[in-house]
Formats: C-alpha cells, sequence, structure tokens
C-alpha cells in the first residue's frame, strides 16, 4: 500500500492450485482506501518449468476508493504478455 511516496509491503504469497492468492490484506489489519501495488514474479513462475519469459516481474497499481467492495485482480500471463482487469 503507498503511503506518501513510499510502499509497505501487506503480505506475501504464492499462488495455490487454481492459481489465486487469497488473504493478501492481513486479518489484523483493515482494508481501507488507497493506492495499493500487486507484485508478479512472473520470472520464478516460468523458470522451474523451463520458459523463457520476457517479463520476469508484473507491476499491477490499483486505487481502492470502497473498502467494502469485492476486489478481485486477475493477472492473465504467458510468456510474451499479460493482461489485467478487475473481476467479479
Amino acid at each position: 500500500m503507498r503511503a506518501g511516496s513510499d510502499w509497505t509491503r501487506l503480505a506475501d504469497a504464492a499462488t495455490d492450485e487454481s492459481g489465486r492468492a487469497g488473504n493478501l490484506i492481513p486479518p489484523a489489519r483493515p482494508f481501507e482506501r488507497g493506492t495499493y501495488r500487486l507484485l508478479f514474479d512472473a520470472g520464478s513462475y516460468f523458470r522451474p518449468q523451463g520458459v523463457e519469459t520476457f517479463y520476469s516481474q508484473v507491476s499491477v497499481t490499483f486505487e481502492v476508493r470502497n473498502p467494502s467492495e469485492h476486489y478481485h485482480v486477475p493477472l492473465l500471463l504467458s510468456p510474451w504478455g499479460y493482461t489485467t482487469y478487475r473481476g467479479s
């Protein structure tokens, strides 16, 4: 989460067998308005598979305006490209 010009790391997670990383906001910390950044380590995902990738890391920065809403941020990743969107 961005705090002024600095970033505060809230959590680290690995995706599960369905490709999801849950509980990125620690239970003791309230989910609040602000700017968040997800960093995906694409290189570490592809490397063990022996797959060359152009994007070793993907950064997705987004605004949370209403923390009572659900935020699902999918990353669709291939070795040569990616896309993301706000899911439901």
